[in-house]
């Protein structure tokens, strides 16, 4: 450490955030650069459950070391120049100039990637898989990090472990991006198109680089993006599972429905009456439909097709006999 300038940006006024550009919802983020303001490997990534999953001391010591490593490399010449991405400023979305500029407040990161979902949900430009589930976990397609070692597989299992990764290989480059560090991994796996279905690994394993081609699975991009009180995202306070094609022919619902069944409803809900759903309740339409291309469940079609604080009408399951039930969902704003 002592052989960097470290800079801490407590706040997000003035930073060039097309350069540093990164999941906004991530608690602590660093990139390791060079005077010109190359980038050569990031530091941070979190999940649904915890700020700090995949962060470790170790793990950031092997960064510090690969960043020098790297710029010795630059500054030998060896290391290609990488373009310069488009400059972008938290001042070119004017709400959240409104909102925070012209209130003297704080431009904090999670602010910027609020306001920039909001301008997309106004131009209609808002892709909701891509902008609201951000950071795909990559243990969904079977790949465990031994978070300590950096980017070494600590267990390959699923579509990983099909395309022929192992334990002890480290990831090296993903779509044909080198990564370095989970930071690197999860920001080259958020760029991966929503659609595609295969993603193409290369892996270090004994000296000799591997390419891997791993299938992707349906919904690969899911995450749970509770924590990030999006304002675009429609809140509908209950939590459910899919119905097993078995379940769904026994209650004679569509085999390719989004039928699922309610786990969990939230306090919320009771207190503001927005729904009257009940543990074991079975939602298998909303608004009379009971399908969809991306959708498993109810509440995901909510998050997917409805706009934040609309009202709808669910299908529902309740002790054998089917009723229907108004549902509102609120929108959330978060520290603004």
């Amino acid at each position: 450490m002592s052989q960097y300038v470290c800079v801490r940006i407590p706040r997000m006024d003035d930073v060039d955030i097309g350069l540093f550009d990164y999941d906004r919802y991530n608690t602590l983020y660093f990139f390791i650069l060079n005077a010109d303001e190359q980038i050569y490997l990031r530091y941070g990534g979190r999940d649904g459950a915890s700020q700090d999953t995949f962060l470790s001391l170790d793990s950031l010591e092997l960064a510090l070391r690969k960043g020098l490593e790297l710029h010795q490399q630059h500054l030998e010449g060896k290391l290609p120049a990488t373009p310069r991405p488009k400059p972008m400023s938290p001042r070119d979305f004017p709400l959240l100039v409104e909102r925070t500029y012209a209130q003297n407040n704080c431009v904090e990161c999670h602010l910027i990637g609020d306001f920039q979902n909001v301008h997309r949900e106004k131009d209609g430009t808002l892709d909701k898989i891509t902008h609201m589930y951000r950071s795909p976990d990559p243990r969904t397609i079977g790949i465990y990090i031994d978070i300590p070692k950096g980017l070494v597989v600590k267990e390959a299992k699923g579509p990983a472990a099909a395309a022929g990764m192992r334990s002890g290989d480290r990831i090296a480059a993903l779509d044909g991006a080198a990564v370095w560090t989970f930071a690197d991994l999860q920001y080259a796996y958020d760029k991966v198109d929503r659609r595609a279905r295969q993603a193409r690994f290369t892996v270090s394993r004994d000296g000799t680089d591997i390419p891997l081609t791993v299938t992707l699975p349906v919904r690969w991009w899911w995450t749970d993006i509770r924590f990030r009180q999006l304002t675009v995202d429609p809140r509908a306070y209950f939590d459910s599972r899919p119905l097993t094609g078995d379940e769904k022919r026994d209650s004679g619902l569509e085999k390719d429905g989004f039928a699922s069944m309610v786990t969990h409803v939230d306090n919320f809900a009771r207190m503001m009456k927005s729904h009257d759903l009940r543990t074991g309740d079975i939602v298998y339409a909303v608004d009379g439909v009971q399908r969809d291309p991306d959708a498993n469940t109810a509440e995901l079609y909510i998050k997917l097709r409805k706009t934040a604080g609309d009202s709808v009408t669910l299908s529902v399951l309740r002790d054998g006999k089917r009723l229907e039930m108004p549902l509102r969902t609120y929108r959330m704003s978060f520290r603004k």
